[in-house]
């Protein structure tokens, strides 16, 4: 896999451009009030993953369209007037509070980012004006321009302008996906573990999310002063006014001030004792350290050289400096270039002052041989990718322009599939499946194949208690991607009762797939979305009951895997939940 390289990304977005995106979705009073409540609970889902992992932009966007959704639209529902309904509604209206609190949380954050932004580019238009035909070093671009250069300045590399993550390609850094999904997969499984065994429910720990008692680390931590903000504005919250504080406490209590008193109104005056009586003296510390000795200062007379001593003189002189003793004498060595008869070779003698050397030196033997590391050996491991470090850019866009988050599928979802529809496929009945997953680094990966309670037909599929496949979801924080089922007997197409279904999976995230396996025909299988326009608004608008009926548009869906916004990852791992009821 190629690493992949920082690209330009879009410019920060003001608060009035956010919310202006955030209105611009289409709501549609006939599309039943369940759908809607999804979409609504998929919207905070998604705001919450983007707010952890710093994409505080598009989760205030988030929060902002699930406002609106909730209180300006739901509440007038024609749905609502069933009791069941507005008990829903009801449920879904006690999250506007939190959500209404992180939009005030999420909003300073946002502005200071973008009024950076624009206090850089005055800085940089400045530069220009005043050296226009200089070269200098362009602060919004972050590298050096020439004279004459022109640059677009709705793009910008400065990671404190446009974002910390880097954007990727989907198709490009597969292997990148895979291992991103295991190890965040992995942590939000273990963090969901450890809130149930410390007695937290599923509700409570969201409710404890958005609602700050969970802050963020952004939050916990000391803030450092903004660039907006005066150092002198005399705000003590940073740290370095709370460690001076501690450190002028710990030198009062020990009696080492610097030599000022604070006289209760916020000055520091000189103390009136003078400093040789504010150090303590020895003989009031519980503690004594033991008085070391001076070294004596040697004197020139003093050091006279001394003789060195013979093997019989064992006597050490008082004063001067020794050079070392003679070597003891070396044993005898045979010669090993004597053609086999060995000989002794006595001993060069010493002679003080003269280097010793001897002949027939040996050359050193030579270190052994290491061998290298083969092609095959296991490579260092590398670090586990962090989500707030990378954002997969869209791979592909709706017909009206909307782009369209990656979906990363396993490929052996399918044959795992076809395995549970077995006993059903042989008789002749469908068998449907529900797509679940989550939201990482702005793609979204299936991770789990739910198979809800339901009621098969040779041409139809229906889900039944669909309550207890959402509360399956909530409880496992999955989200709905879309639906997998069979027809055993008929070709890979889309029906109408299929398109039906699917619109209500696609209006509550238009990245929804659905996957039709016909296992005795040819194509096998296809994954499939909604036309946005002209399929979307035709399937939500027809009121036709009837299982087959046509359709008056054509290009109604299209593929989604080639070309598309999915990818089949090898080695993306996924589990199964088969909520069936057991016969």
């Amino acid at each position: 896999m190629n690493s992949p390289r920082r690209s330009s990304a879009e410019k920060p977005m003001s608060i009035t451009e956010i919310t202006k995106r955030a209105e611009e979705f289409e709501y549609n009073p006939f599309v039943p009030l369940r759908y809607w409540l999804r979409t609504a609970d998929t919207l905070l889902k998604e705001a919450r993953i983007y707010e952890l992992e710093g994409n505080f932009q598009q989760a205030y966007l988030l929060y902002f369209r699930h406002a609106k959704l909730v209180l300006e639209h739901l509440q007038r529902h024609p749905d609502v007037r069933y009791h069941e309904n507005r008990l829903a509604l009801e449920a879904t209206e006690r999250a506007i509070p939190r959500v209404l609190e992180r939009l005030e949380i999420l909003k300073p954050r946002i502005v200071r980012r973008y009024d950076r932004y624009k206090r850089l580019l005055e800085e940089q238009e400045a530069q220009s004006r005043a050296l226009p035909l200089q070269r200098g070093y362009d602060h919004v671009q972050g590298e050096w321009s020439a004279p004459g250069r022109s640059k677009s300045r709705t793009t910008t590399s400065d990671p404190a302008l446009a974002g910390l993550a880097l954007p990727v390609a989907a198709g490009e850094n597969q292997d990148l996906a895979v291992r991103l999904a295991h190890h965040e997969i992995r942590r939000r499984q273990t963090a969901r573990k450890a809130s149930l065994q410390a007695g937290i429910s599923s509700a409570e720990e969201q409710a404890r999310r958005t609602g700050g008692v969970w802050r963020s680390r952004e939050q916990v931590l000391p803030q450092a002063p903004d660039d907006n903000t005066s150092k002198d504005s005399g705000e003590e919250d940073g740290l370095q006014p709370r460690l001076q504080r501690i450190r002028h406490l710990i030198d009062r209590q020990s009696g080492l001030g610097d030599g000022f008193e604070d006289d209760g109104n916020g000055q520091r005056n000189l103390n009136s004792r003078p400093f040789k009586d504010r150090i303590p003296s020895r003989d009031s510390s519980s503690f004594q350290y033991p008085d070391v000795p001076r070294p004596e200062a040697k004197r020139y007379e003093d050091w006279v050289p001394t003789p060195i001593p013979t093997s019989s003189s064992r006597a050490m002189p008082s004063k001067g400096i020794l050079k070392p003793p003679r070597p003891p004498e070396l044993p005898p060595k045979v010669d090993i270039f004597s053609n086999g008869i060995s000989r002794e070779i006595s001993p060069v003698a010493y002679e003080p002052g003269l280097p010793a050397y001897r002949e027939a030196l040996l050359p050193p033997a030579l270190p052994m041989k290491e061998p290298l590391a083969s092609a095959s050996s296991p490579a260092a491991p590398q670090a586990d990718p962090q989500p707030s470090d990378f954002t997969f850019k869209p791979s592909a866009y709706l017909e009206n322009g909307t782009p369209l988050r990656t979906v990363f599928l396993p490929p052996a979802l399918r044959s795992t599939f076809l395995e549970i529809a077995g006993p059903n496929t042989r008789r002749n009945l469908e068998t449907c499946g529900v797509l679940c997953g989550t939201l990482i680094s702005n793609a979204l990966f299936v991770s789990r194949l739910v198979v809800p309670e339901q009621v098969s037909t040779t041409d139809t599929c229906e889900t039944v208690n669909e309550k207890d496949l959402f509360d399956y979801c909530d409880a496992e924080d999955l989200m709905v991607l879309g639906w997998i089922h069979t027809h055993p007997s008929q070709t890979c197409f889309m029906s109408s009762r299929d398109l039906h279904t699917h619109s209500g999976y696609q209006v509550m995230l238009p990245e929804s797939i659905a996957i039709v396996c016909a296992p005795s025909k040819s194509p096998s299988w296809g994954i499939f979305r909604l036309t946005d326009p002209p399929g979307l608004k035709s399937i939500l608008n027809c009121h036709e009951q009837g299982l087959f009926h046509p359709h008056a548009e054509t290009h109604i869906y299209t593929d989604a895997l080639r070309p598309g916004h999915v990818f089949e990852a090898k080695g993306l791992q996924f589990e199964v939940a088969d909520l069936r009821p057991r016969r």
